[in-house]
């Protein structure tokens, strides 16, 4: 979708350098989602399409990780009518609702995230969807760029797919070239051991 890409060219939400990943990973390009979710405008027509794209599925609830997930969950759930609610982490490796969220055993649920890197956010909001007893009907995101794609065992939709390079910080070739590795959403140059 030609258009998707355009939104997100339009926003500068793709930086170009040298980045560590919120999954450890390094990258050289950064999709920096807060850029197009600043604008309710582009907000509403990247959850169009996901809601567009899932508005058969008779979903009951949407339910993203913090924190991209919180804007995509409450637009896509508005544009559908149904409840949007968010995980928030607990621990390294777990997320849990609070704030009052539950799922209903049965409900069925749609799952929503901003950029698709190794899907470990979205595992685990699946993993405390289905402890409550929720069905998940499918994952839609803004972007995936997954490499290789990541298998969730439900239907996957992305608006747009756009595999990117990473790396892990050991087969890195810009830690080799000695070029600064900036953690996004921090400003702050690392050092690289």
């Amino acid at each position: 979708m030609n258009n998707v890409d355009e939104i997100f060219q339009k926003s500068g939400a793709i930086l170009k350098g040298h980045f560590l990943l919120t999954s450890g990973l390094h990258s050289p390009i950064y999709w920096e989602k807060f850029q197009v979710l600043q604008s309710p405008s582009y907000t509403e027509q990247l959850c169009r399409i996901i809601a567009t794209h899932f508005h058969k599925q008779n979903i009951q609830v949407v339910a993203g990780p913090t924190t991209g997930g919180i804007i995509l969950a409450f637009e896509v759930a508005r544009q559908l009518g149904v409840r949007g609610i968010f995980a928030e982490r607990e621990g390294a490796t777990e997320r849990t609702f609070r704030r009052g969220f539950s799922i209903s055993p049965g409900e069925r649920v749609l799952i929503v995230d901003d950029i698709l890197t190794t899907g470990s956010s979205i595992h685990q909001v699946m993993a405390v969807v289905t402890k409550q007893g929720g069905i998940v009907i499918g994952i839609g995101v803004l972007v995936d760029r997954s490499e290789p794609e990541v298998e969730f065992s439900v239907p996957l939709f992305s608006c747009l797919r756009s595999i990117t390079p990473t790396y892990t910080p050991q087969d890195c070739p810009l830690c080799a070239a000695h070029i600064p590795l900036v953690k996004p959403g921090s400003s702050q140059h690392l050092s690289q051991g």
